[in-house]
């Protein structure tokens, strides 16, 4: 029997030393929570995800914001409408009137002055070619010069060519008119105005200058998410993507979307060739066809703020951390996952099987 020495005849302080029950308390506490965690990284599952901010805008392009612009330039002498004002399509927004209150009667004088002129040159060139014929006719005959027929016919052009004048004039003065028809500025499509501009009310305005903005109500939503361009590659078309609008309350787990309260289901629509000024890079999400309704529209309107969560593949807790440590991009392909029930019922029924075959 081999020999123990007896260290408390030696060290009769540390043999007389008992740990206080809360350091054994802790010590416990630490085992546990340690073989906790490795059992938590070695077995549970947990689902990758790219993360994303953004906003909610309509799918359609004609159901977003339009802006209402001036097309001549001149003033606003009236408005039709005030902010919040819901408007149809064709409905008045502003009256803008040149800086001259008679420009469009002398304008039409002057399409009056023109018109006669046209009309005095056709009579011009037709008395021109009865004499073109006459001069030939003679000509053939041998009374006139051939100087005579040269000119009936140099009359005959120039007449052509006033004639060809007169209506590029009378064609500019029509689109002046045209332009100055268009002085009542009309909403472009149903909704509700917004940023009504009223300091143009009494300035100059230009064409091009926006004078308010419609926002359309009743538009089919999405939402935009700008998603780092490392992860971007391993998104595909389809993937789901849970969805957090701002102003809803949500408790969020990346990695366990199960446990997850007061979020939204989406798929991933569209995904933007090209990155922004930033490096980020678009995606369009769609609401999941099968998924509760996303909230309604005067809880998440177009412009309010959202955060999302593509999923991507399943991994391991401990392989999740390990590869945020390292800072390496999302895992791209299926990866062996902690099994779960179901596949404990699969491998068991399979063995089942295989034990009964070889009966």
């Amino acid at each position: 029997m081999p020999y123990t020495p007896d260290r408390s005849a030696h060290f009769p302080t540390l043999g007389r030393m008992r740990p206080p029950r809360v350091a054994r308390t802790l010590a416990w506490m630490l085992t546990i929570g340690v073989a906790t965690a490795g059992a938590i990284m070695a077995l549970v599952p947990w689902v990758q995800t790219a993360s994303g901010t953004g906003q909610v805008v309509a799918l359609d392009p004609d159901d977003r914001q339009q802006q209402v612009t001036a097309f001549v330039p001149g003033r606003v002498e009236r408005w039709y409408v005030h902010d919040g004002q819901h408007v149809a399509k064709g409905d008045p927004i502003a009256r803008v009137v040149d800086l001259d209150p008679d420009l469009l009667s002398r304008l039409g004088a002057e399409r009056a002055q023109v018109q006669a002129e046209i009309a005095a040159i056709q009579q011009s060139r037709a008395v021109a070619g009865i004499d073109v014929s006459r001069t030939a006719q003679l000509f053939a005959e041998g009374l006139a010069a051939r100087r005579d027929y040269e000119q009936t016919q140099i009359k005959v052009a120039d007449a052509g060519a006033k004639l060809a004048e007169a209506r590029a004039k009378l064609n500019r003065i029509d689109i002046q008119l045209n332009r100055q028809s268009v002085q009542m500025v009309r909403a472009p499509r149903e909704g509700r105005v917004q940023q009504l501009n009223a300091a143009t009310g009494g300035a100059m305005v230009s064409p091009g200058t926006v004078l308010a903005v419609i926002a359309p109500e009743r538009i089919e939503r999405a939402v935009e998410l700008f998603v780092d361009g490392r992860d971007v590659p391993l998104l595909r078309t389809g993937r789901p993507v849970r969805l957090e609008f701002e102003g809803w309350p949500a408790i969020q787990f990346s990695g366990w979307p199960s446990v997850a309260q007061g979020m939204f289901d989406g798929r991933v629509r569209t995904i933007d060739p090209n990155a922004a000024v930033d490096g980020l890079f678009r995606i369009l999400v769609e609401p999941q066809p099968g998924k509760p309704a996303w909230p309604a529209r005067e809880f998440a309107r177009p412009g309010g703020k959202v955060r999302g969560w593509v999923q991507g593949e399943t991994v391991l807790v401990g392989y999740e951390l390990w590869r945020q440590l390292n800072d390496f991009p999302l895992e791209f392909g299926r990866r062996p996952t902690a099994p779960t029930k179901d596949d404990a019922k699969a491998a068991a029924s399979k063995a089942g099987d295989e034990q009964g075959a070889k009966k």
